[in-house]
Order: C-alpha cells, then sequence, then structure tokens
C-alpha cells in the first residue's frame, strides 16, 4: 500500500474515532444537564444555563474570526435575497428543546434510556427529511428496508422501557426525549441548509445557540413567574459543563464530516452515545437503573440506525435509488 493511502487511511479512521468521542460527549451531556435539572429542581433553569455558557463559549471564538462575524452578519441578507428563508434560522429551538428535556427527564430516564429515545426521534424524522427534501435536504426514497430500521429503533425504547414503564417511568418522560430527537434531526438539517448557504459553520453554529438560549431564556422566565425561583445553584463546576460539551461535539461534527462523510459521522455519532449511555448508567448512575432490557434496547437502537442508513447493495451494476 502507497505511503499516502495508508496516511489518508489512518486520517479517516482517526476522524471516526474522534466521532465516536463526540457521540459519547453527546451522552456526557445528557448526563450532567441531568443532574443539574435534579439538583436544582428546575429543568428549566437547567438548559438555560447551559444552553448560556454554550454561548458564550461560541461567541468567544466568533470574536477572533473575521469569516465567521462576516458570515453572521450577512445572514439578513441572505434571507431577503431569498437564498434563505426565515424559518431557516430557528434550528437552535431544536437544540433548546432537547437540552430542556435533559434537564426535565434525563434523571428520571436515567442517560441510556433517554438516548434510546432521541436516536429513536431522529431517526424517524431523518426517515421524513429523506422523503420530503426539507430544508433542501437531498432526496431518498422511502423503502421497506429504511422502515424497517425506523421500527427497530422504536421497538428498542419499548424494550428498554417495558419493565418500568408507568411505574419508575412515567409515559410523560419518555414522550419529550421521543419528541427532543424529532427536533433535532429537523435541527441538524435546517443548520446545514444554513452552514452551505454562508460557507461557515461557525456562524451556522453560533446562530442556533443565540436562537436557542433566546427561546429558553424566554420559557424560564415565564416558568419562574409561575413557580418561583429555583434552589441554590450547586457548588460542583462539573455539572456546567453542559453548554462546553454542546458546543464541542458540534465543532467536532462540522469538521470530521468533510472526511468520512454524513453516512459514517451519523453511525459513529450513534455509537458513540449508545456506549457512552451506558458506561454512564453503570459508573455514574442517574435515574432507572440499566438493565439487561436497556443493554438490549441500546443495542438493537443501533442495528436500527444501521439498517435504515446503510444503502443497499446494487444489483447487477445498477445504482441503488433507495441508498441514502
Amino acid at each position: 500500500m502507497p505511503p499516502s493511502e495508508r496516511r489518508s487511511r489512518l486520517i479517516t479512521a482517526s476522524a471516526a474515532v474522534v466521532t465516536v468521542i463526540a457521540g459519547v460527549g453527546v451522552a456526557a451531556q445528557h448526563r450532567v444537564n441531568g443532574e443539574l435539572g435534579q439538583r436544582l429542581d428546575d429543568g428549566f433553569t437547567a438548559a438555560l444555563v447551559s444552553f448560556t455558557l454554550g454561548l458564550v463559549i461560541l461567541l468567544a471564538v466568533m470574536a477572533g474570526s473575521r469569516r465567521g462575524r462576516a458570515a453572521f452578519r450577512g445572514l439578513g441578507g441572505r434571507v431577503r435575497s431569498g437564498e434563505l428563508r426565515g424559518w431557516m434560522l430557528l434550528g437552535g429551538l431544536g437544540g433548546a428543546f432537547m437540552v430542556l428535556s435533559q434537564g426535565l427527564v434525563a434523571g428520571i430516564l436515567g442517560v441510556a434510556i433517554f438516548t434510546v429515545a432521541t436516536v429513536t426521534g431522529q431517526t424517524a424524522v431523518g426517515l421524513w427529511i429523506d422523503a420530503t427534501g426539507f430544508a433542501g435536504a437531498r432526496r431518498a426514497p422511502v423503502t421497506l428496508r429504511r422502515i424497517l430500521g425506523a421500527a427497530l429503533t422504536l421497538a428498542a425504547v419499548v424494550i428498554a422501557v417495558a419493565p418500568e414503564l408507568g411505574g419508575a417511568i412515567p409515559v410523560a418522560a419518555l414522550v419529550l426525549p421521543l419528541l427532543a430527537g424529532l427536533g433535532v434531526g429537523a435541527q441538524a438539517a435546517v443548520n446545514g441548509r444554513v452552514r452551505a448557504a454562508t460557507g461557515s459553520p461557525l456562524a451556522a453554529t453560533t446562530l442556533n445557540f443565540v436562537v436557542g438560549a433566546t427561546a429558553l431564556a424566554v420559557a424560564t422566565a415565564v416558568h419562574l413567574l409561575v413557580s418561583g425561583l429555583p434552589e441554590a445553584l450547586p457548588a460542583e463546576p462539573l455539572l456546567y459543563v453542559g453548554g462546553a460539551l454542546g458546543a464541542t461535539f458540534i465543532a467536532i461534527q462540522t469538521i470530521t464530516v468533510a472526511r468520512i462523510g454524513v453516512l459514517l459521522l451519523g453511525l459513529c455519532l450513534v455509537a458513540g452515545q449508545l456506549l457512552g449511555a451506558l458506561l454512564f448508567d453503570l459508573l455514574a448512575p442517574i435515574g432507572v437503573p440499566t438493565t439487561a432490557s436497556t443493554a438490549i434496547g441500546a443495542v438493537l437502537t443501533l442495528v436500527g440506525v444501521v439498517v435504515t442508513a446503510l444503502p443497499a447493495r446494487r444489483a447487477r451494476g445498477a445504482a441503488d435509488p433507495s441508498a441514502a
């Protein structure tokens, strides 16, 4: 094997490994924000703190990037010219709802079940995005194989929560991460469209956090007017790294996707999320303890995502029309 090809394969493998680590970071954010919400007894305030700290980090990076600032300032002009629709700037609402769900129910469900539920929501909305070309995404027909993959992820949720559903796991608590997964899937499509229009991942990510932090500030203000102030802020610094984790794994995705592609990126992220979720539930548990059914549900989720995402084999040299 020529040295150049060996080096290229090593870089690709390294990018895949780093992306798996980013997926572990997603699970870590679930864990941190879930405990912060429990300690404050207020998921709204926990979500706002996490998102705001992530925004502060991104604004600091933006201050040192002339290209990023120029792209961000040009967003209004791109909407006026019709290159972007106004609603395409609202992708941060999906991320805000995800972080809010973490603060409200991740501490009840545990990281593994929360992750299985969100991945299922992402897989389902991914089918819809592929079928409709939402936000300019490339269309891919919904085939029996892809429906089977989505059904497997839904079955994984049932298996993971069946022993505790209606008892330790309220049905309403499971609905939130499922909806959050739908929102995050739509957010990815919208943010990708903004990133393509501006040519700046930093501008798209910063816009995401500005919109999300604003929405959470309004929702939290209303919540506090009704419910009163939360408990005193806990002193442990690790409980406030959720925003930094979010900014970091988004940056990693932005860098590695150019090397490994969207398909492998998604699979690596899911693998990292599920691995991290099981590890956190075993080593630093919150919520419902990990059981054999939880682990089976996590593995089945990964199988379902792989079935949904991988292109079918080509027959007789013809292009497969169902390829994602």
